[in-house]
């Protein structure tokens, strides 16, 4: 569907120079020809867009513009559609083609803004419109963005949950280009694919504190593969608090509460004894609980035992699925400060705990150090994506260049509150 568009001759810009050479006129104000008003560059280009009323132009083609031969050459070239979204594109070296390399949506209406330069250096302007058709397949991506709208800590990773599995990584590629995170202040970040369906979205450093971070899916009416198209989702936006982190030392026995970077409070804590070592690293606050009922049964430890127990905890903050939590411990007392003695918990006074369940929230730090246990996983048992490094989770991302690792199997140990 080449089609040439041709309006007017271009006529270029005579220099005119009068016999003492003091004077000289041109098509600008300045005498530099890229200073005059574009012309219509109508009849320099040619694209392979659609031009018969009521035509809509193939989703599954790429967009091409070209200059025609000898006439010039294109300098720039501006392709979005109607709510925003822009095309990437490659032009080639001598300003002869340019064409999409970011797939078209359908359904969509699009504004093409091309930039020349003729023979004679003159600019010259064009602005192209088409609409493009509805994809042949019924097949949709549906995205759902989390966590839900509200206030968190700065460690909260954003994750994006496909109702469909995306393996090819050059699929992953186009579903990956259309998720945009947007935080003020701005911050450097990126997505890792966690599995098929799961993608975690971090910065290289925590978000800064009393951030705004608004999420959302340019991937509506785009061709993920043959049989696949994206669909509409739901945008998020949330914010942080303070900058809270909770560091654990194991071995020392202390747990100190940091605010924006200042030690507020210091707290005896007891942690995992041997055999039940708490993990080491980072791990982001998944929720509070008042109450809950802690059974050894849930973690593997059968009843009857000597390490079985069935116990009333208050004032939980869970950091792992498979059932860490820092929580009051009143029948550790004696211990706090002085040993290890818990099934892999952190453990503290009531008012202590009572203390910390009101200053911490959801998506704050709590880093343990010193213990002798395994280093918290990075994904599958909550959030651990802080103890990967920034160079390896960029290697997570499907476009970058670099092998994607294999995450970690999902822990499938789910403990429940009764």
């Amino acid at each position: 569907m080449n089609h040439t568009v041709r309006t007017r001759t271009v006529v270029g810009c005579t220099l005119l120079v009068t016999a003492l050479g003091a004077g000289v006129t041109a098509c600008g104000s300045d005498g530099n020809p890229l200073s005059a008003r574009p012309y219509d560059a109508a009849d320099l280009i040619s694209f392979n867009g659609p031009t018969e009323a009521g035509k809509r132009a193939d989703p599954d083609k790429p967009l091409e513009v070209t200059v025609n031969s000898g006439e010039g050459r294109i300098t720039d070239v501006t392709a979005r559609d109607s709510t925003g979204r822009y095309v990437t594109g490659e032009l080639a070296a001598d300003g002869s083609r340019w064409h999409s390399t970011s797939p078209l949506a359908a359904g969509a209406h699009y504004t093409v803004t091309v930039s020349t330069e003729d023979e004679d250096g003159a600019p010259g302007r064009k602005t192209l419109t088409f609409d493009t058709g509805k994809p042949a397949g019924k097949k949709r991506l549906a995205v759902t963005f989390g966590p839900g709208t509200g206030t968190y800590g700065v460690g909260q990773p954003i994750t994006a949950q496909l109702d469909q599995g995306i393996k090819d990584k050059a699929q992953r590629a186009v579903v990956e280009r259309a998720l945009r995170v947007e935080s003020v202040p701005a911050v450097p970040g990126s997505w890792y694919w966690v599995n098929d369906k799961e993608l975690h979205y971090r910065p290289k450093e925590y978000w800064p504190a009393h951030a705004t971070i608004r999420v959302r899916s340019n991937l509506d009416g785009v061709r993920v593969n043959d049989r696949l198209w994206g669909g509409k989702s739901k945008p998020l936006q949330l914010t942080t608090g303070d900058k809270v982190e909770v560091v654990a030392d194991a071995a020392a026995h202390q747990l100190t509460y940091y605010k924006n970077g200042q030690p507020v409070e210091q707290i005896p804590v007891t942690a995992g004894k041997p055999g039940f070592e708490t993990r080491n690293g980072v791990k982001v606050v998944l929720e509070k609980q008042y109450f809950v009922r802690m059974r050894g049964t849930t973690v593997g430890i059968a009843e009857g035992t000597s390490d079985s127990y069935d116990l009333p905890v208050y004032y939980a903050t869970r950091v792992t699925w498979s059932g860490e939590y820092v929580h009051a411990a009143p029948w550790s007392v004696g211990s706090q400060g002085y040993e290890n003695v818990s099934h892999g918990c952190v453990g503290m006074s009531t008012s202590n705990a009572e203390w910390l369940y009101d200053n911490i929230r959801e998506g704050d730090i709590v880093k343990v150090v010193n213990s002798q246990g395994q280093t918290m996983e990075p994904f599958g048992n909550g959030f651990g994506d802080w103890n990967v490094d920034w160079k390896k989770w960029r290697t997570g991302s499907a476009l970058t260049n670099a092998t994607q690792d294999t995450p970690a199997e999902a822990v499938r140990l789910q403990p429940r509150a009764a």
